[in-house]
């Protein structure tokens, strides 16, 4: 019985904090969602790209014949690139489902990239979601960080947003910050610069997704379908081929409103939602893993707390703590059925 009190006493008091700063959150940036036809086009597996009839709903299928995937139509250079996704249930290894930024196809040698990817599993396991961050081709030192997720991502629809701006980059799941980076000096190049386009895609990765590729793909459960809705783009829209601002405004003045608004804004509160999800879901963390990096990337601002939980390779010690996520699992959906409708895109 106490056990229960101090569990439904510590999700009061977590929903407090979110309903809190959620207020000003929602009034930070105002955008609406983007038809597809309007800003994106299709990259490969035309045929397995399914859009509904009014242009902003999206599924992306991975079959025997291909993966799929889109692109937005114009780079930018920083902003809010933001969308609600659904991934594919039941056996699922092998199987990723992409949600990022990139300028690989222009800058082939020093590209950029910000990654929102999720790991498919066996059947009965869940999906992991990884996060990624490279700078002027910096392909040799991955910033991977990876997380299980407090819900079922393939029961309803969740929304994936990525804030980039000269000076700090986060990545948000629905409502809750779950990654920060701040520039610093000693990143140099590393730190992404260049103008990028949004992708989202679905394919085959058998060679490592799930258990390091001990698990591949099974078509005999496909078609895999991951749905995206509610697309929205928001920064400093730049021509492709001559890499110069679409309008007039420099891309600068994209950049100060974006830090103007309370999503670039870490408040005490924020942070604090953030590092609950990750003492409760982060299962790796490139800054904690000391074989691979013996000298921390200079990004990492070493958290006490969180350095408990990680072995010199990076990875969780205790693997029971993720078994922490039923509880967590009900207190998100709880917030985000509360809130999720009042996110102003």
């Amino acid at each position: 019985m106490g056990s229960f009190y101090m569990t439904y006493c510590k999700m009061k008091i977590l929903i407090s904090i979110m309903l809190l700063w959620f207020a000003s959150f929602a009034l930070a940036i105002n955008t609406k969602t983007l038809a597809f036809s309007e800003s994106y086009s299709k990259l490969f597996g035309h045929h397995n790209i399914h859009l509904s009839a009014k242009d902003h709903h999206v599924r992306l299928l991975l079959d025997r014949s291909s993966g799929s995937g889109f692109i937005s139509s114009d780079m930018y250079q920083y902003g809010l690139f933001s969308a609600s996704i659904k991934l594919p249930s039941d056996y699922t290894a092998g199987v990723v489902v992409a949600f990022y930024t990139s300028n690989g196809d222009v800058f082939e040698k020093t590209h950029d990239e910000l990654d929102f990817e999720f790991l498919g599993n066996i059947k009965g396991k869940e999906w992991r979601v990884q996060t990624n961050i490279y700078g002027n081709g910096s392909t040799s030192r991955g910033r991977e960080e990876r997380y299980f997720m407090p819900f079922d991502p393939t029961k309803e629809f969740h929304r994936y947003s990525i804030l980039w701006t000269n000076e700090t980059i986060i990545f948000y799941i629905d409502q809750t910050p779950i990654r920060e980076v701040r520039r610093t000096e000693a990143m140099g190049g590393d730190y992404p610069s260049k103008p990028m386009s949004l992708y989202a895609t679905i394919w085959d990765a058998s060679n490592w997704a799930t258990s390091g590729g001990k698990y591949k793909v099974n078509y005999k459960y496909s078609p895999f379908t991951s749905e995206f809705r509610d697309l929205s783009l928001v920064g400093c829209r730049v021509d492709p081929i001559r890499m110069l601002p679409t309008s007039s405004n420099n891309c600068m003045v994209a950049n100060s409103d974006l830090m103007a608004t309370s999503l670039s804004v870490m408040t005490p509160e924020k942070r604090k939602a953030m590092n609950t999800f990750r003492e409760n879901f982060m299962s790796y963390s490139a800054c904690y893993d000391t074989l691979r990096y013996p000298e921390k990337l200079p990004e990492c601002k070493i958290v006490e707390a969180e350095n408990r939980w990680f072995k010199e390779n990076g990875r969780l010690k205790f693997r029971h703590r993720r078994r922490q996520r039923s509880n967590h699992a009900r207190f998100h959906t709880a917030v985000d059925r509360s809130l999720g409708q009042q996110w102003v895109m």
